[in-house]
């Protein structure tokens, strides 16, 4: 995050404030010593104006020269001090030359020096302790900031990777099935390659964190379905249930192609038979589930170990979108392998 302007505007009031509190008090400090209005006025100004424009001096060098040693902050503090001495110089010249006919003032200007020089050093290093303070609070925003947008440029980058390790199996697959049909089956290649145009064109324009409504969701997967089903044909069956309440919630875009990839390589790739694969979507008070099951017998299917990357990568996916670890899971059953998913909304 930036440094607010507003931020930056009452940080110059509060210095402007500073200074009239400073030629106020002056002034009815040299009125109560009797010091007639005009020279208690002039006094007040051209000191306190003249010290506004040495703690200008002093936010332009912290601007510039912010310390961070021990011996950067006390060459700071004698720079402070090297300045004060010059602002009294400068002033008592002043003071001088305007009230030179007034012996009793210019005595008095004499005696208080060493109180003027005590004070003006003290505002300086209270101005110069609150310029530091202000241009590292403005840095650390910057620094915060950049760190932001490099997590979200690394997590950005993270799912896309995820997301595209998954694409090229499928899609290697596809032409493998549409070279099969080719010569077999021409119109029906022909079918499968204009379905495989129409997610490829629907896959490429999503965004890794783009959230989509479950309807639409659920639309490119059916496409992904019909291409498989021109593979495997009347083996694969699905089922989807996708109530009407649930239609606008929202999901991350392509969320279930993979997940139902996965329901079809361990229900369907290792038997002969017709395989059902469930979908099932419900709506919840705190957000959206869907369950994906299919048909598992631990007997035949293929060894699984942990979930699986398609799966293990969606649920990295989740927490990179939700920061949180609880959003997968799956339960292995006698006859079935669930996949259960929830999405906060």
């Amino acid at each position: 995050m930036e440094s607010s302007p507003l931020s930056a505007r009452r940080f110059l009031l509060s210095l402007g404030g500073g200074w009239l509190v400073l030629v106020l008090a002056q002034f009815f400090l040299l009125s109560d010593l009797n010091f007639p209005f005009q020279v208690a006025i002039l006094d007040s100004l051209i000191t306190n104006t003249i010290l506004l424009l040495a703690a200008f001096l002093v936010l332009n060098i912290t601007k510039y020269y912010l310390p961070t040693t021990t011996y950067q902050y006390i060459s700071v503090i004698a720079a402070c001090a090297v300045l004060c001495g010059l602002w009294l110089w400068v002033i008592s010249s002043f003071l001088k030359i305007f009230f030179s006919d007034s012996q009793i003032y210019l005595s008095f200007l004499h005696n208080s020096l060493v109180v003027r020089y005590s004070i003006a050093f003290l505002m300086l290093i209270i101005v110069t302790i609150a310029s530091v303070l202000w241009y590292n609070w403005v840095e650390q925003k910057k620094i915060d900031k950049r760190k932001s947008d490099a997590e979200r440029l690394s997590k950005e980058a993270e799912l896309f990777k995820l997301r595209h390790q998954l694409q090229p199996h499928f899609l290697f697959n596809s032409l493998n099935s549409i070279n099969a049909l080719i010569g077999i089956n021409p119109q029906q290649a022909r079918k499968m390659v204009l379905q495989l145009s129409d997610f490829l064109r629907g896959t490429l324009k999503k965004e890794e964190s783009q959230m989509v409504t479950l309807d639409e969701e659920v639309s490119y997967l059916n496409l992904y379905l019909e291409i498989e089903k021109v593979r495997f044909g009347n083996r694969l069956v699905t089922d989807i249930a996708l109530p009407d309440e649930c239609k606008q919630m929202l999901i991350p875009s392509l969320l279930l192609q993979p997940i139902v990839e996965n329901a079809i390589k361990f229900g369907l790739y290792d038997t002969t038979g017709e395989t059902l694969i469930k979908i099932y979507c419900k709506k919840e008070s705190d957000g959206l589930l869907i369950m994906v099951s299919n048909p598992h017998d631990p007997e035949t299917s293929l060894p699984m170990k942990g979930t699986g990357f398609g799966l293990s990568s969606i649920k990295r996916r989740l927490y990179l979108l939700f920061a949180r670890n609880d959003l997968l899971t799956t339960f292995n059953g006698d006859e079935t392998f669930e996949t259960i998913i929830k999405i906060p909304q």
